[in-house]
């Protein structure tokens, strides 16, 4: 069953005053229908590679044999990069539990690592406790220059030294990075190319917060078993629409795009989602990443805020509810009524809760899923809801391109470019000068 949208509670004809006009959304509409017909031409002229990764199929091949080489004997697998080059990743990860409560510390193996985050206490505790003769590391930066996946790689390259390890980073390393460019540096293949690692390329024509579908994500993916031609499908199934002709009104994404977009130009300038499964975690992050590189930009854009259910309700809920109503809140739930352990009846009357006797867990998830959607519209907080009955491969391919689609949408219908990021890069150069600077 695909994703199913629905705006209906972020309209003022239905939730009062504080919800969004409809003229508003109606001209949001057009403008992000001028930016579906970019984005056509775009699919026309192959000058968008990722509206064609979808519908791509001659690397799967590639990425499956990459993944077997590194499970071969492998007890573990870590995912050096940071950002897009890690996110899309995870996202995809968390279907086979990695980073889930509990949980996560079950998986089978080999057990998979991403570190993301710079943290030098964190980075010299797991390379003393990691096996690193059966260890398999895959660095990954597009430009080659990012400088946390460099001192990672780094330190990884020394402790194989100090380990007895020196002669085999080309057996336990895989890089993925753009090609050489004539005349240009690329500093992770400088770094690991004379050790006889080997390299996958990474797309030239697709930025790092929209990489998921490539192999930066389909990678990690690939070696957690996780059906990749599946993940593919499914981000067929979100551009069908696009690719059909269809009306923005008729597209969700385009929808989707529209109403952040009217929320904005309305200055309600803060969007929130919050994910009712602990397997869409890591897809929060993920967006937050997205929307924020993409559309935070000329003074433009709003802030995305990444939230949890139920856990949240207990943290921010009691802000979102009392506090500004300057939010537009996205509901995301999933098909879990009717599963999870049974509730015993005298256990339930013996806690003062006969209304839990016979239930399972997911159906309360799912009540309180519905209850807080309809909580916030009843306070007139403009809510939209996101449902996907069974959370598999094909349903998060497809809920990750209806955000790449609805985010860059929204960039064109702002008028900004949803694919640079001036701001960060001024951030990396300053840092890397400080470094050299400091004693």
């Amino acid at each position: 069953m695909p994703l199913q949208q629905s705006i209906d509670l972020a309209l003022a004809s239905n939730i009062g005053e504080g919800g969004l006009p409809r003229t508003a959304l109606d001209a949001a509409l057009v403008a992000v229908g001028t930016g579906m017909k970019r984005l056509a031409e775009q699919d026309a002229t192959g000058t968008l590679p990722l509206l064609h990764m979808p519908r791509t199929t001659e690397d799967l091949e590639s990425i499956r044999e990459a993944a077997a080489w590194l499970r071969r004997d492998a007890t573990d697998v870590v995912f050096l990069g940071t950002g897009g080059s890690s996110l899309g990743g995870q996202t995809l990860a968390q279907l086979k539990d990695y980073a889930v409560p509990g949980v996560g510390r079950f998986a089978d193996g080999p057990r998979v690592h991403f570190l993301d985050n710079l943290d030098p206490i964190t980075f010299d505790h797991i390379l003393h406790r990691l096996p690193l003769s059966s260890t398999r590391f895959v660095a990954i930066s597009k430009s080659g220059g990012t400088g946390e996946t460099l001192m990672q790689t780094i330190a990884v390259l020394s402790a194989l030294e100090k380990a007895g390890l020196k002669a085999q980073p080309g057996e336990v390393f895989l890089g993925l990075s753009e090609p050489r460019k004539a005349g240009g540096k690329n500093a992770l293949r400088d770094l690991l190319e004379p050790e006889g690692v080997r390299f996958l390329e990474h797309h030239t024509g697709i930025g790092g917060r929209y990489s998921v579908l490539t192999n930066v994500g389909l990678l990690p993916a690939a070696v957690l078993g996780l059906d990749i031609a599946a993940i593919r499908q499914g981000a067929s199934d979100a551009y069908e629409p696009f690719r059909a002709g269809r009306a923005a009104a008729d597209a969700p994404a385009a929808v989707g795009a529209a109403l952040n977009v009217a929320m904005a130009l309305e200055d309600r300038n803060i969007t929130v989602t919050m994910a009712y499964a602990d397997r869409l975690e890591r897809f929060t992050r993920w967006w937050v990443q997205l929307w924020a590189e993409s559309v935070g930009k000329d003074g433009k854009g709003s802030q995305p805020v990444a939230a949890i259910g139920p856990v949240d309700q207990h943290s921010q809920l009691q802000l979102y509810l009392a506090g500004p109503n300057d939010k537009l809140f996205t509901i995301m739930t999933t098909g879990v009524a009717g599963h999870g352990p049974l509730i015993d009846e005298k256990l339930a009357q013996r806690a003062g809760e006969p209304g839990f006797a016979g239930k399972r867990i997911g159906d309360l998830v799912a009540a309180q899923g519905r209850a807080t959607a309809d909580t916030l519209a009843k306070n007139s907080r403009p809510t939209r809801r996101i449902h996907i009955e069974k959370l598999d491969e094909r349903a998060l391919g497809e809920l990750l391109m209806h955000f790449m689609l609805e985010t860059i949408l929204a960039g064109y219908a702002l008028g900004v470019d949803p694919f640079d990021q001036p701001a960060v890069e001024e951030g990396k150069i300053l840092a890397k000068k400080y470094l050299a600077q400091a004693n």
